[in-house]
C-alpha cells in the first residue's frame, strides 16, 4: 500500500488554495480547512476530490479514506485524531452530501 505522503506528491498543486468551505444541502457551513502547516495534506486530497467528483458523495468519501491511506485505519481506531477522515467516514455512515468551494 501506498503510504498517505507518497499519494500527496501526485496531487495538484494547491499553494493558489487559502482555504476550503464545506457545506450541507440548505448551505450552511459545516467546516473550514485552512491552508496551514498540518492541515496541507488535507487541503490537497480535498482540492483533489473537489477536482474529480465536484462535491463530497458517499463515491467520493470512499476514495478520500482509500487516499489517506495508513492514516484512515489510525482515524477508525481512534475517533477524533484525524476529523477531516472522520467527516468522511460521517458522509459514507449518514449517506450525506456536502458541497465543496474552494478559496483562493
Amino acid at each position: 500500500m501506498q503510504q498517505f505522503k507518497e499519494i500527496l506528491e501526485t496531487f495538484e498543486d494547491v499553494s493558489h488554495v487559502k482555504k476550503i468551505i464545506l457545506s450541507n444541502k440548505d448551505g450552511k457551513i459545516v467546516s473550514t480547512i485552512e491552508n496551514i502547516p498540518g492541515s496541507t495534506g488535507s487541503i490537497k486530497l480535498y482540492h483533489h476530490l473537489y477536482l474529480k467528483f465536484g462535491e463530497l458523495t458517499i463515491d467520493a468519501a470512499v476514495k478520500g479514506i482509500e487516499l489517506y491511506s495508513e492514516h484512515s485505519k489510525e482515524a477508525k481506531d481512534y475517533p477524533g485524531k484525524h476529523p477531516n477522515i472522520d467527516r468522511l467516514l460521517d458522509i459514507i455512515e449518514n449517506e450525506k452530501v456536502l458541497k465543496i468551494k474552494i478559496i483562493k
